[in-house]
């Protein structure tokens, strides 16, 4: 995110070379660390203080020349309707005493009250502080005298689509003052019914016209409107991590399609799921064409394959795949990579330099098998092209279990300082680090951090539930069992969460509310086996039987633990 600001007389200059942020000069970051590192570990060499905690579901970040943090946070359906903390969804934030930590944290912007819901994206350009709010970016003008913004914002976009399955906007701005924004997909693959067992893609995808891609439109400028003219680049389905290298290069993320061996088991096995398709990160250019709905990346490939809904066969057929852009980088399926950093300060030992960090959020496609992400992850690159393989930066975010229902912390957004620090934010409990590299540790190599210590999560829960009338215990527990993946292939627990209290896409069944059925054995079993198409609160749709291949006997097990966990015992 560009920022085109020179501090004079100061340790510390940032220019802009073709658009993107270059540190000229740095001055060594002070080295003052938590002896946990808040919680993570971290590469060989690194150290991190908690530089700011519960600021809410923050999302991307960004930091001004003066030290400041400003953050978006996020509310709203994604989050389970969970009202919000007092205050605006901005949140600046500042180290005043030196010691790593945010002592100045202040809230500003539109609250839930004036019909805010927050966003991801953030940026700076030309002295103002630009933000996702809503359908719209605004833009606040920044001045000298304290953090927070004094006047109102002025709108430069408005009219973004917010339905669907990826309702975010992240977006960077150039030194030209050319505004990218990303145009999440509103379904997984343009298919007639979305995330359904068979249904084919829609042809032509007319969904491609506003969604699925990258759009351009003019920082300088107030009141633009949203349309399809404004495309910059598609085939790319969900494009949350966006970030400029020195050269002024511009690269995207990419969420990768969802539900293969689900609704495809005929081309796909349950452990193909898990692997495919890769994550990638992308070289945006203006009218290149990355592939989706039509194909997607098979990393054991290593090439762009034809989709199922479009006529693939599992994974052999490439057919207008190979005319589509294949990608910079790949990573492991489903691990969701929501934000994108490529360091070009100075301060980290030069081999990091120009290499990327990528925040993954964490899996829950990857069921019945264990989840993945949750970490962030650093990608050796040099003009342009990698230079080897990826290693994890930062890892243990997730404390016991790497799920989305159970997850104390999710990487989302990453920013650079400065001083060639970066910042961490998180969106389960809005905790911020702050990531230095210690000089006199004499490391210099690039090193995966060491794996984290945590406890094993408990077990036993089925035989503490009550058990329905009409079931048994043994049903009970068989359902405990398929719920988690531990039987019959099944996938509940990546979307419901291991404790059945819900995630983003799937909704809580621990509460005892029914949604498509009076709760009954009956009833449940029927919404299992028929599906949900169109959700009412969570984002996800259900395909029949969770896209798993469960019998009747398998479906009852499983509605009398959804029972129990609705009726926990007094």
């Amino acid at each position: 995110m560009t920022r085109s600001f020179v501090l004079v007389g100061s340790s510390v200059a940032i220019a802009c070379i073709s658009g993107a942020p270059s540190l000229v000069h740095a001055a060594e970051p002070p080295v003052r660390c938590a002896p946990d590192n808040g919680g993570i570990t971290l590469s060989p060499g690194f150290c991190a203080t908690v530089f700011a905690d519960n600021i809410g579901h923050a999302r991307h970040l960004v930091v001004a020349p003066d030290g400041t943090v400003y953050v978006n946070t996020w509310s709203g359906v994604y989050y389970g309707n969970v009202p919000p903390l007092p205050g605006g969804f901005l949140v600046a934030l500042k180290d005043a005493d030196g010691d790593g930590r945010a002592e100045i944290n202040q809230r500003f912007g539109d609250s839930a009250k004036q019909g805010s819901a927050g966003g991801t994206g953030i940026a700076l350009y030309n002295g103002a502080l630009f933000a996702e709010q809503n359908d719209k970016i605004i833009r606040y003008a920044l001045s000298a005298g304290g953090p927070v913004p004094k006047g109102a914002p002025e709108t430069i976009l408005s009219g973004m689509p917010l339905t669907g399955d990826h309702f975010m906007h992240p977006f960077v701005i150039d030194g030209k003052g050319n505004l990218f924004v990303d145009m999440g997909s509103a379904s997984n693959t343009c298919e007639k019914e979305n995330r359904q067992p068979g249904s084919k893609g829609n042809d032509p995808c007319v969904e491609q016209e506003t969604r699925g891609g990258t759009w351009r439109y003019d920082a300088n400028k107030t009141g633009q409107k949203f349309s399809s003219k404004e495309r910059y680049a598609t085939g790319i389905r969900n494009g949350e991590g966006m970030s400029f290298d020195s050269a002024g290069r511009l690269y995207v993320t990419q969420h990768g399609r969802d539900q293969l061996p689900e609704n495809w088991p005929a081309l796909f096995k349950p452990d193909q799921g898990r692997e495919l398709p890769a994550e990638v990160f992308v070289h945006l250019e203006e009218g290149a064409d990355y592939g989706w709905p039509r194909c997607y990346f098979d990393g054991q490939q290593k090439k762009l394959v034809l989709a199922p809904e479009y006529g693939g066969d599992g994974g052999k057929a490439v057919g207008v795949c190979a005319q589509k852009r294949a990608p910079v980088a790949f990573f492991p399926a489903h691990w969701a990579p929501n934000d994108l950093l490529i360091y070009t300060g100075k301060v980290f030992p030069a081999a990091y330099r120009g290499g990327a960090f990528v925040a993954f959020h964490g899996s829950w496609n990857r069921a019945p098998g264990p989840q993945g992400g949750y970490n962030v992850v650093f990608q050796p690159m040099a003009d342009g092209k990698t230079t080897g393989n990826y290693v994890t930066f930062a890892d243990g975010f997730a404390g016991a279990e790497k799920a989305p229902g159970r997850a104390t912390y999710r990487p989302s957004g990453l920013a650079m300082g400065p001083d060639g620090a970066i910042y961490i934010a998180d969106d389960v409990s809005g905790r911020i680090w702050r990531v230095v590299y210690k000089s006199d540790s004499g490391v210099t190599q690039i090193a995966a951090a060491p794996a984290p210590k945590v406890a094993a999560p408990q077990a036993g829960a089925a035989a503490r539930l009550p058990t329905p009338p009409g079931a048994t215990a043994e049903q009970v527990a068989l359902g405990d069992r398929i719920f988690h993946g531990q039987a019959s292939g099944g996938t509940c627990a990546g979307c419901h969460g291991t404790d059945a209290k819900g995630t983003q896409v799937g909704a809580n069944l621990a509460a005892g509310k029914w949604l498509w059925s009076d709760g009954s054995l009956n009833g449940l079993a029927d919404t299992i086996r028929k599906g949900v198409t169109a959700p009412k609160q969570s984002i996800g749709g259900m395909p029949p039987l969770g896209g798993a291949q469960l019998s009747a006997a398998d479906v009852n097990a499983v509605a009398a633990y959804v029972w129990a966990m609705g009726h926990p015992a007094k």
